[in-house]
């Protein structure tokens, strides 16, 4: 008898034990799931503020002429126009080559917005910002955008604004930062690759310009890259209550055309 009840003590201690352990293990478990869920909401609040502290940093070519690329618009001449001119809509769209979630953006949606601007139905504002580069540390940012504006000044930004996306390097690869890098990119599009905008590029001729843009970034009060505006309302990552997706945006872009008469593309001008 004393040894079948020591045999039961025995086994309920056993049983208890395992209990506490399994307690225990769970009460690490959720201590885990908290600690990665407060680290997450830190890390993202650090990125929010280094974009916000950095995105007024401008690149030491403030001090050189300011030369805004050709057919430049709007204020101080620093978007860069896709489309008809009388397009009934506008997209405002900034943004910064070695931004991910930019090419993210333009590798999801580049079809579309293509088709719209095609058909006459809206024209794209592209300005070009720099954030990247104060906070990874590097030139691409800065770089790619004068190569960009050097493309435009021979009639073929749209083509190579393509390219650059599509051919991002990571975020910390300041691959964009070599001028080699971004000529050799160039011969993607067709009759790019010349004298002259290998000059413009190993210049710098825009980068004055590329800074002035960054700073009206900066004073925008906008949230970070890609920022997407319609008709100067936010679209991206959402419109109103609405997520943005393909069938969305072609929705939103008919809704504000409603009635109005599409736009007339004409050709892209070549470069002189």
């Amino acid at each position: 008898m004393s040894e079948n009840h020591e045999g039961r003590r025995a086994a309920r201690d056993r049983l208890v034990q395992q209990r506490e352990r399994e307690k225990a293990r769970e009460r690490r478990r959720r201590t885990l799931i908290v600690a990665g869920a407060v680290i997450g909401v830190l890390a993202l609040a650090a990125v929010i503020g280094l974009i916000a502290a950095n995105a007024g940093d401008d690149d030491d070519s403030t001090a050189a002429p300011v030369v805004a690329p050709s057919g430049a618009t709007g204020k101080d001449d620093l978007a860069i126009p896709v489309g008809a001119s009388d397009a009934p809509s506008t997209l405002t769209i900034w943004e910064d080559f070695r931004c991910p979630v930019c090419a993210q953006f333009e590798n999801a949606f580049r079809s579309t917005i293509a088709e719209l601007t095609k058909s006459g139905q809206l024209r794209v504002e592209y300005h070009l910002a720099t954030i990247i580069d104060g906070n990874m540390g590097g030139t691409g940012s800065v770089r790619a955008a004068n190569a960009a504006a050097c493309a435009q000044d021979a009639g073929k930004f749209e083509a190579y604004h393509d390219v650059l996306y599509t051919n991002q390097p990571a975020e910390t690869d300041d691959a964009f930062g070599k001028d080699s890098t971004l000529i050799d990119l160039s011969k993607k599009v067709p009759g790019l690759d010349t004298p002259t905008f290998r000059s413009c590029v190993e210049d710098g001729k825009h980068n004055a310009w590329v800074a002035k843009s960054n700073t009206a970034f900066s004073e925008g009060g906008f949230q970070g890259t890609p920022t997407a505006l319609l008709n100067g309302e936010p679209i991206f990552p959402k419109k109103g209550d609405e997520q943005i997706s393909v069938a969305n945006l072609k929705k939103w872009v008919e809704e504000a055309n409603k009635g109005k008469q599409a736009g007339t593309l004409t050709p892209t001008p070549a470069a002189s």
